[in-house]
Protein backbone atom coordinates (compact mmCIF):
# COMPACT_ATOMS: atom_id res chain seq x y z
CA UNK A 1 0.00 0.00 0.00
CA UNK A 2 1.33 3.42 -0.93
CA UNK A 3 2.04 6.05 1.66
CA UNK A 4 -0.32 9.02 1.81
CA UNK A 5 1.60 12.22 2.60
CA UNK A 6 0.09 15.69 2.72
CA UNK A 7 1.81 19.01 3.30
CA UNK A 8 0.47 22.53 3.58
CA UNK A 9 1.65 25.08 1.06
CA UNK A 10 0.97 27.88 3.55
CA UNK A 11 3.08 26.50 6.43
CA UNK A 12 5.71 29.00 7.56
CA UNK A 13 8.01 26.34 8.98
CA UNK A 14 8.72 24.24 5.90
CA UNK A 15 9.90 25.00 2.38
CA UNK A 16 8.15 22.93 -0.28
CA UNK A 17 11.23 23.08 -2.54
CA UNK A 18 13.32 21.34 0.10
CA UNK A 19 10.84 19.07 1.87
CA UNK A 20 9.16 17.46 -1.17
CA UNK A 21 12.38 15.85 -2.52
CA UNK A 22 13.22 14.61 0.98
CA UNK A 23 9.76 13.08 1.40
CA UNK A 24 10.01 11.46 -2.05
CA UNK A 25 13.35 9.91 -1.07
CA UNK A 26 11.96 8.74 2.27
CA UNK A 27 8.85 7.19 0.70
CA UNK A 28 9.29 6.71 -3.07
CA UNK A 29 5.83 5.14 -3.43
CA UNK A 30 4.11 8.04 -1.69
CA UNK A 31 1.30 10.06 -3.08
CA UNK A 32 2.19 13.57 -1.92
CA UNK A 33 -0.64 16.08 -1.88
CA UNK A 34 0.06 19.78 -1.44
CA UNK A 35 -2.53 22.21 -0.13
CA UNK A 36 -4.16 23.62 2.98
CA UNK A 37 -4.95 20.96 5.56
CA UNK A 38 -7.16 23.18 7.78
CA UNK A 39 -4.66 22.74 10.60
CA UNK A 40 -3.83 26.43 10.87
CA UNK A 41 -3.28 26.72 14.62
CA UNK A 42 -0.47 24.17 14.91
CA UNK A 43 0.72 24.87 11.36
CA UNK A 44 1.38 28.48 12.32
CA UNK A 45 3.63 27.42 15.19
CA UNK A 46 5.47 24.29 14.02
CA UNK A 47 6.42 22.34 10.91
CA UNK A 48 3.98 19.54 10.21
CA UNK A 49 3.32 16.73 7.79
CA UNK A 50 0.18 14.60 7.58
CA UNK A 51 1.24 10.99 6.89
CA UNK A 52 -0.96 7.93 6.71
CA UNK A 53 -3.69 9.44 8.87
CA UNK A 54 -1.42 11.10 11.45
CA UNK A 55 -0.42 14.68 11.99
CA UNK A 56 3.29 14.79 12.79
CA UNK A 57 4.78 18.07 13.98
CA UNK A 58 8.10 19.41 15.23
CA UNK A 59 9.79 22.78 15.66
CA UNK A 60 11.80 22.47 12.43
CA UNK A 61 11.58 20.84 9.01
CA UNK A 62 14.53 18.54 9.78
CA UNK A 63 12.95 17.37 13.02
CA UNK A 64 9.56 16.72 11.42
CA UNK A 65 11.26 14.60 8.74
CA UNK A 66 12.91 12.48 11.45
CA UNK A 67 9.51 11.89 13.06
CA UNK A 68 7.78 11.20 9.72
CA UNK A 69 10.27 8.41 8.97
CA UNK A 70 8.74 6.35 11.80
CA UNK A 71 5.33 6.37 10.09
CA UNK A 72 6.43 5.49 6.56
CA UNK A 73 4.95 2.17 5.49
CA UNK A 74 7.62 -0.09 4.04
CA UNK A 75 6.70 -2.41 1.17
CA UNK A 76 6.23 -5.92 2.44
CA UNK A 77 8.59 -8.58 1.16
CA UNK A 78 6.86 -11.14 -1.03
CA UNK A 79 7.87 -14.76 -0.64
Amino acid sequence: MANDIRVCDECNHIRLKSIIPKLEKLAPDAEIKIGCKSYCGPCGKRAFVFINGRYVSAPTEAEVLEKVAKFVKKPSAKA
